[in-house]
């Protein structure tokens, strides 16, 4: 998330602004510590250019 937020020049803020979170729940997204919503995965996913698998991983419990 992290480099593609670079890619586009965009801080953490700037995408919590268009996302609607605050700057925190980026920092945590970006470090593994936050699970977001679908909802907010596709906000971040469609605010980044990518899809929801482009950017999450998603592994199974097992």
């Amino acid at each position: 998330m992290k480099e593609l937020r670079a890619r586009y020049d965009m801080t953490q803020a700037e995408l919590a602004g268009i996302v609607g979170v605050r700057r925190e729940t980026i920092v945590h997204m970006e470090k593994g510590t936050y699970n977001p919503s679908l909802r907010l995965a596709h906000a971040v996913s469609k605010a980044l250019h990518t899809s929801v698998d482009g950017l999450f991983t998603f592994e199974e419990d097992i």
